[in-house]
């Protein structure tokens, strides 16, 4: 989309009116509010909808998903497409008083120039921790960004165009224009500011996995071949995880599956197996990822020796993605494990051999990814469809 003109007889370009820049810059702003909206409802449901999988959910490069599960996509206690909803309905309240005749096509232009500088200054932040840190890109997310230098380009082109002030002074001139019009101000503004910090104060933290507690007569053990479980001793429903710390699906399909253990602890049984996806200690794996899972492994490993399996397993899981380097004293401060054993777990050679020998039998069952689940004899990749837990359980 660029500049907006009309050819004229004899060849001459005629600028055309102002309301055709202002109607273009209110498509934009709408198109960033969607597009906002789309990204909002989407990151929830990338967290609550065991079975979701948006459209944009390419490839490893090319996926909104990935980019939703990172925890750059949340800023200050509230998603970030959220924070982008704000954004742009603030952009287009502005716009409001853009449009009054009284401000001489050149008021709050200033004000809205600087609206979209920092929209783009965030943008391009945003696109840098999606490419080197993230290493996957959000097609949605890209098109926010092209929405949002767009902004950047009319508002600058509409000011230069119709002769407004220098940005400084435009800012305090529109100021003062506000002030003059404390009424319609204050009825535009105030309710807006007010629902953004109910918002702020009560957002639904719906994406920290913290699975219910189990109780104290909620029995678990060791299979006959060494594999911890919990839940019913003689089970209706026997579900074989087999899991990284670090897989995203893993983190959420664990908290669902103990949610369904803790509503039906008579009738299920959940057994872990452990398959990290690190390729210091998985041969399936020829590129670095998900490092430091099969050390997560290990300690767990060494937890379940200890009957403190479940509760390290869980707080591995709540971590996992937070955490830039394993802190031994911490995971055995919040399990009661000792500091001291528990970081030279890591360098020996039984635990090491046990996590093996997982690795080799979960990869002779012909499982390549994480979660894969077992349920009653049938393998399911990714997730339970929620019509074979349902037919169960009733």
């Amino acid at each position: 989309m660029g500049a907006i003109f009309s050819k004229q007889p004899g060849g001459q370009t005629k600028t055309l009116p102002f309301f055709a820049y202002f109607w273009t810059v209110v498509i934009l702003a709408l198109a960033g509010l969607i597009d906002s909206i789309y990204l909002s409802i989407s990151h929830y449901r990338v967290y609550t909808d065991i079975s979701y999988q948006s459209f944009c959910a390419i490839s490893r490069a090319i996926n909104c998903d990935t980019v939703s599960q990172s925890p750059h996509s949340v800023l200050w206690g509230m998603p970030v497409p959220v924070w982008g909803i704000m954004g742009y309905f603030l952009f287009l309240l502005l716009l409001l008083f853009a449009k009054n005749n009284e401000a001489a096509h050149v008021r709050i232009w200033p004000l809205l120039f600087l609206l979209s500088l920092v929209f783009s200054v965030y943008s391009i932040i945003l696109a840098v921790i999606s490419t080197v840190s993230i290493r996957s890109l959000c097609i949605m997310c890209i098109v926010s960004y092209g929405v949002n230098f767009l902004l950047l380009y009319y508002t600058w082109m509409i000011r230069n165009r119709f002769r407004g002030d220098r940005i400084f002074k435009g800012l305090r001139n529109d100021l003062h224009f506000l002030r003059q019009r404390r009424m319609f101000s204050a009825t535009v503004f105030v309710p807006f500011f007010t629902a953004v910090l109910i918002t702020v104060i009560f957002f639904p933290v719906y994406w920290s996995f913290d699975p219910p507690h189990l109780a104290a007569n909620i029995p678990f053990g060791v299979t006959p071949d060494g594999h911890p479980w919990v839940g019913a001793q003689n089970p209706e429903f026997i579900i074989t995880e087999f899991t990284d710390y670090q897989c995203f699906q893993c983190n959420k399909m664990h908290f669902y599956l103990r949610q369904l253990l803790v509503n039906h602890p008579g009738k299920i049984r959940i057994v872990h197996r452990h398959f990290p996806m690190d390729h210091t200690v998985n041969p399936m794996v020829k590129k670095p990822i998900h490092i430091g899972s099969g050390a997560m492994a290990m300690l767990a490993i060494y937890a379940g020796t200890k009957d403190k399996f479940w509760p390290m397993s869980d707080l591995l899981f709540s971590i996992a993605r937070k955490m830039h380097q394993i802190d031994a004293k911490f995971l055995a401060d919040k399990t009661g494990l000792d500091a001291k054993k528990l970081s030279r777990a890591l360098y020996d050679p039984a635990i090491r051999s046990k996590l093996n020998k997982d690795i080799v039998d979960v990869l002779k069952l012909g499982v390549r990814g994480t979660p894969t689940f077992v349920v009653n004899g049938n393998t399911y990749h990714g997730q339970i469809p929620p019509e074979v837990v349902a037919k169960v359980l009733n």
